[in-house]
């Protein structure tokens, strides 16, 4: 791959990425950590990303484009049948996102983000993508620069807000809906030009009927589902979100003194026992997510 975009690569600041490379309409991004399989996750953002995806596809229901260049090279970027970006123009956009949905300890983080195109290449060469896919160090150091160089609008929902809400009947999608409505609707004011796009998590129909009541909705948006792969603005705005939510998380740990893990598996299990005993079952509710499965398990064994 890299031999492939050789003559597209651009630098990149952060230490995790081993390639950064921009064709037409697209970016792709290699990170050098590889998994238990010594496979490296590479990202495919932008307009043009299914077609750079099918050129590494083996599933038969993609087309591959096949034709050679002169010499026999078989790249098939440089083949007529890779339009050029004129056909691809990007469109300066606001996008959406959330973090925290999964995570026992913590608030909800929901940011809106708008990028233009001098944006779109602060974002590529900083190897900006979906913030899962990021190394989180690396997101606490870039995050003072992209909330200085992008307009956002990010809100927080901290845990008794949460328990509270939730306690009164709304779901979590409904949570994310009013939160992202209000985000896009901020940004929206100021760029109301600007087409809006949405990480989705349900479908328009249903994600517009979480919104009933609200004084102000936003509509015309494009939802995609992955949508960190499909628009920098969501990509954006979940780099944005991710970065609020940790140096949230930082400073409970401050507060505690300690280092609160991550997420709603076994290891959040055994600090949220232990937190228990420490400081009782009503400062453990204040900093968590009290319908999640992770409470339900800790109160049973607390009364065995």
């Amino acid at each position: 791959m890299q031999s492939l975009y050789s003559d597209v690569m651009l630098a990149s600041p952060s230490p995790y990425v081993l390639f950064l490379a921009q064709p037409s309409g697209c970016s792709v991004t290699a990170y050098k950590k590889a998994d238990a399989q010594g496979l490296h996750k590479v990202v495919f953002q932008g307009i043009r990303a299914h077609y750079e995806v099918s050129i590494y596809s083996d599933h038969p229901e993609v087309s591959k484009p096949k034709l050679a260049l002169p010499g026999g090279s078989k790249n098939p970027r440089f083949s007529p049948m890779h339009p050029g970006p004129a056909l691809y123009p990007f469109v300066e956009q606001i996008g959406s996102d959330e973090v925290g949905t999964g995570d026992f300890f913590g608030p909800v983080c929901v940011c809106a983000a708008y990028v233009d195109r001098e944006g779109l290449e602060e974002i590529q060469s900083l190897g900006v993508t979906d913030s899962k896919a990021m190394d989180d160090a690396y997101i606490l150091e870039i995050g003072p620069k992209l909330i200085h160089d992008f307009p956002y609008s990010q809100l927080s929902l901290d845990n008794p807000k949460y328990n509270d809400v939730t306690a009164k009947g709304l779901n979590m999608n409904a949570i994310k809906a009013k939160m992202h409505n209000r985000c896009l609707g901020n940004l929206h004011q100021k760029f109301p030009q600007a087409m809006l796009c949405q990480d989705q998590f349900a479908e328009a129909g249903l994600y517009y009927h979480y919104l009933k009541g609200e004084k102000d909705i936003v509509d015309n948006i494009h939802f995609s589902t992955k949508g960190e792969l499909h628009f920098p603005s969501v990509a954006l705005a979940s780099v944005i979100a991710r970065y609020s939510f940790l140096r949230k998380m930082e400073e409970l740990g401050k507060k505690y003194g300690e280092r609160i893990p991550l997420g709603a598996g076994a290891e959040v299990d055994a600090f949220a026992a232990r937190f228990l005993k420490k400081y009782g079952l009503k400062e453990l509710t204040s900093i968590t997510k009290v319908n999640f499965a992770n409470m339900k398990k800790l109160t049973e064994k607390s009364l065995l």
